[in-house]
Formats: C-alpha cells, sequence, structure tokens
C-alpha cells in the first residue's frame, strides 16, 4: 500500500466536493448515523458540519491522501474530550472504494502514533451500535469496549471503545 499524507481541510470548492464524495462513497455509515442520505449527499451541509467541527477548540479536520495525491480518507481528532480529557477520533472515513485495503489501519496508526508522540497514554471513538462491520474493524486493532452510550450531538447508541498507547 502506498504512503498517506494527511492535511487539514482548507474547504475550497474542489476539496468540499472530494469529501461529499467520500460521504456517498459510505452509504452502510451514512444510513447508520442517519446524519445524511447515501443518495444526495448535500455539499452545503457536508461543509456546515465540517466547519463546526474544525471550529471545536482542540478539533482537527485532516484529509488523507494517497501518494498520488488522491481523497482516500477523513479524520476528525479531538486531542482533549471535555468530558474524560482523553483524545478521541470524532469519526474515521475511508473511501468505499478502498475498504480492505489497508487504509484505515494505517490511519488508525498514525493517529496513535500522533497522540503517542503528544505523550498521551490513550485514545477513544465511539462507534456506532448499529454499524457491525465498525465494530468488527476496531475491535481487530485491539480496542476495547468501556462503556455503552448515547452519543451527546443526536443521542444514537454508541459502544465507546479505547485503546492504550504505550
Amino acid at each position: 500500500m502506498s504512503t498517506l499524507s494527511l492535511s487539514p481541510l482548507r474547504f475550497s470548492t474542489g476539496e468540499i466536493a472530494e469529501v461529499v464524495d467520500l460521504y456517498a462513497s459510505n452509504p452502510e455509515y451514512c444510513r447508520a448515523a442517519g446524519e445524511y442520505d447515501p443518495e444526495n449527499v448535500r455539499a452545503d451541509r457536508v461543509e456546515a458540519d465540517l466547519r463546526e467541527e474544525a471550529g471545536t477548540d482542540g478539533c482537527d479536520v485532516l484529509l488523507a491522501r494517497d501518494a498520488q495525491g488522491q481523497l482516500v480518507g477523513l479524520l476528525c481528532l479531538l486531542d482533549r474530550h471535555p468530558t474524560d480529557g482523553c483524545p478521541w477520533i470524532g469519526l474515521l472515513l475511508v473511501h468505499g472504494s478502498r475498504h480492505r485495503k489497508g487504509i484505515g489501519r494505517s490511519l488508525v496508526g498514525l493517529v496513535e502514533d500522533r497522540f503517542r508522540g503528544r505523550h498521551r497514554n490513550g485514545v477513544r471513538v465511539a462507534v456506532l451500535e448499529n454499524n457491525p462491520s465498525a465494530l468488527t474493524f476496531w475491535s481487530g486493532l485491539g480496542w476495547q469496549e468501556i462503556d455503552r452510550r448515547a452519543d451527546k450531538r443526536h443521542g444514537r447508541a454508541c459502544v465507546v471503545m479505547h485503546k492504550q498507547l504505550t
């Protein structure tokens, strides 16, 4: 697999179009999350949601590109959650055409390295209970379930998972 690079989303028209395509390539996620119609992912809605994320203190919205410059993923990372002080992955989305090619695993590795480099000893993610493939993915990478609760924004049932960084 090629090398991946991460860069901040700059909200250009071209980048937003790429991100809309990324969301549309993941109809299973769109249905599970309930935020986007997988048949009609609206650019204005995606942009507004990601601008809100990027405007949150300590949050980074990052684009993942392969060696050819193609958008292969999107990450929303929170350096310090206001409730528990832990870093969180708010979203990790891999382009649907690139599933099962090691990109998600590589992106998680980059995130883990990023937080290790910041001397953080663990990182968390909330996985939608109604997304079994995501639960399998995170469990397969050694993440452990530590809680079940509704997310604060939409009230969706989630499995909170933690990975100890040593």
